[in-house]
């Protein structure tokens, strides 16, 4: 055996090691391996760095930035609420929901792309139904891959093995072709996902950092209805504070009558004051629903100089607070202080007055607006102590119609092969940019670098693996041990080999190797190369075993997987894939046809 080979094998398992016991971060273990290829020899400097200028970065890099302007101009958020008013907020439905979507979507454009414009969608719906975000994940991943084979361009791969099938005289894969196969993939595996998967998926919520923490506080806040809000004449069931803004009301005051039990068939009137507690983004939102006004912060716009400079910010009350025991009205805390306390949350008591007649505790945590100068001052007096600030949630804006537009314009572009599906997604990001539905700045803040940089070590290894002849050998080593077997084991070995090589190679890097090898077997066996060729492209789309295909990639970061999770899920979910394969396969493309 070549030595070349032999460093590789050892390197591969090495690595693959090294992302199982996540002694170093991936992204780190990842720029460790590009270099430990270079000094061996295994790969140039030009080839493995190669991998950080490619078509699949630059794919990821544009969908990246597309995704975060759908994020920012509010489109996701909205996409979200949609999911809760088509699934509630069961789990259990938004779990089906979210695949469902992701299946029907990723079936007509790339699994990555697919994945990473529900990614923000789906956090922000772990969010607004407190679900762990590793419960919601790792599924959308899941059925973004599952829908490769609904269509010929439910990923890039089917495209690549249907270009090499013409090179053996072969007609290529129809739009349709593996739709017989695709859609019970799908559907099996969604069902897979549901019954079993799920319950494997470990609950990273305790795991979560203190800024997603401290979001899921509940707080309790006032909202004000002013004339001619479509609230107005609505009962608050029909008003939908709870399904749609996930906020719970517990006291509407009208004329100075107190209904501390409001009745769902209450009928609101323009003046009313509803009291209502719910995690503060949900309050914020309101600030952008017509017609409704957060009631301090109505008050603080009275003031000459509110709108100067003001920003929001959690602060805790410290010991020896002044503010401790007395009410923000009774302390004047906005004359004397500046700012506004726009909701209040207290641990282990419930509050059902006015905020401004509320007594505060120790340890209470407030949401005030107002300037940092005057927020420094008080933390510098140990009155308070900041938390941390505050971005309002975004709801859908002006540009939120371009941003989609933009979206969904390069996604056609790509698929219908206008444009390189790279360079289309690199074209919509600076359309995004351009536009100003998201800036440079907020761009740059959002993206998940650790994924680029994951994804472009991956392809080195990727060139190392071809260049070496390391994937030749182990197939043509395949060959040897099942040349002579029945056509069933052939498919089964050609399929898992694919599977394989899938985990440390791009997956047309694997169709790309193994495709020609499985042609030219069928063929001196007299079966039906075609029956290997469909095998091949549905092998190299059962990518769940490990979190090295794109798509898991995009979710491992947000999710707070590890490695050992998706082989966990993924090993049952292949074998599911495969039973489903083998059969569509001899029965759909009969080996022994012509």
């Amino acid at each position: 055996m070549d030595p070349q080979i032999i460093v590789l094998l050892i390197t591969m398992a090495a690595t693959i090691f090294l992302f199982s016991v996540e002694w170093f971060p991936v992204e780190v273990t990842g720029l460790g391996l590009v270099v430990f290829l270079v000094l061996t020899g295994l790969l140039t400097p030009e080839e493995a760095f190669a991998g950080f200028g490619s078509e699949v970065v630059i794919l990821m890099l544009g969908l990246l930035i597309m995704a975060a302007a759908l994020e920012h101009t509010g489109v996701t958020e909205y996409t979200g609420q949609f999911l809760v008013r088509l699934a509630g907020t069961k789990p259990n439905r938004v779990l089906l929901a979210v695949m469902g979507v992701t299946v029907a979507v990723s079936s007509l454009m790339s699994n990555t792309a697919a994945t990473a414009l529900f990614l923000p969608i789906v956090l922000g719906l772990s969010r607004k139904l407190q679900l762990s975000p590793s419960k919601l994940l790792m599924p959308l991943a899941f059925a973004s891959i599952l829908a490769s084979s609904i269509t010929l361009i439910g990923t890039s791969t089917n495209i690549v093995v249907s270009g090499l099938m013409q090179r053996y005289g072969m007609q290529p894969i129809s739009m349709f072709e593996l739709t017989p196969v695709g859609i019970p993939i799908a559907l099996v595996g969604i069902a897979y996902m549901f019954l079993v998967g799920r319950h494997l998926i470990p609950d990273r919520r305790e795991d979560e950092e203190d800024d997603t923490l401290l979001t899921a506080r509940l707080y309790l806040s006032e909202l004000h209805i002013l004339p001619g809000s479509s609230f107005v004449g609505k009962t608050l069931a029909e008003t939908a504070l709870g399904r749609d803004y996930d906020l719970t009301v517990l006291r509407v005051e009208r004329d100075s009558q107190r209904f501390h039990l409001p009745d769902a068939n209450l009928r609101l009137r323009a003046g009313d004051e509803l009291l209502v507690k719910g995690a503060r983004e949900n309050i914020l939102r309101m600030k952008q629903v017509p017609g409704i006004e957060l009631v301090p912060e109505l008050a603080l716009q009275n003031e000459a100089n509110a709108e100067n400079g003001l920003s929001l910010h959690e602060v805790i009350l410290l010991p020896g607070s002044p503010l401790i025991g007395r009410t923000p009205r009774g302390s004047l805390f906005r004359q004397r202080y500046g700012l506004q306390v726009l909701a209040l949350s207290r641990h282990g008591g419930t509050v059902i007055q006015r905020l401004s007649e509320a007594r505060l505790h120790m340890g209470d945590i407030l949401l005030v607006q107002g300037e940092r100068s005057h927020i420094n001052t008080l933390e510098q007096q140990g009155v308070i102590s900041v938390v941390g600030t505050v971005d309002e949630p975004t709801t859908p804006n002006g540009r939120a119609a371009l941003a989609m537009a933009i979206f969904g314009g390069a996604i056609i572009v790509g698929a219908l092969n206008i444009l390189p599906l790279s360079v289309a997604m690199l074209l919509g990001a600076v359309l995004v940019l351009v536009t100003r539905c998201i800036t440079p700045e907020e761009a740059y803040r959002s993206m998940q670098w650790r994924v680029i940089i994951l994804i472009a070590s991956m392809l080195g290894l990727g060139t190392a693996i071809e260049t070496s002849g390391a994937a030749q050998f182990i197939a043509s080593l395949v060959v040897d041990i099942l040349g002579t077997t029945s056509p069933f084991w052939l498919l089964t070995a050609f399929f898992m080999l694919t599977v394989v090589l899938t985990q440390p190679m791009s997956n047309q890097s694997a169709a790309v190797v193994v495709l020609p090898i499985a042609v030219q077997t069928a063929l001196q066996l007299g079966l039906n190369p075609r029956s290997f060729a469909i095998m091949i492209a549905l092998a190299a789309s059962t990518s769940f075993v490990t979190p090295l295909e794109p798509a898991c990639l995009l979710v491992y970061g947000p999710g707070r997987y590890r490695f050992f999770d998706f082989v966990k899920v993924g090993s049952l979910l292949t074998l599911v894939v495969y039973a489903i394969a083998i059969g569509a396969v001899l029965t759909l493309w009969p080996v022994y046809g012509a």
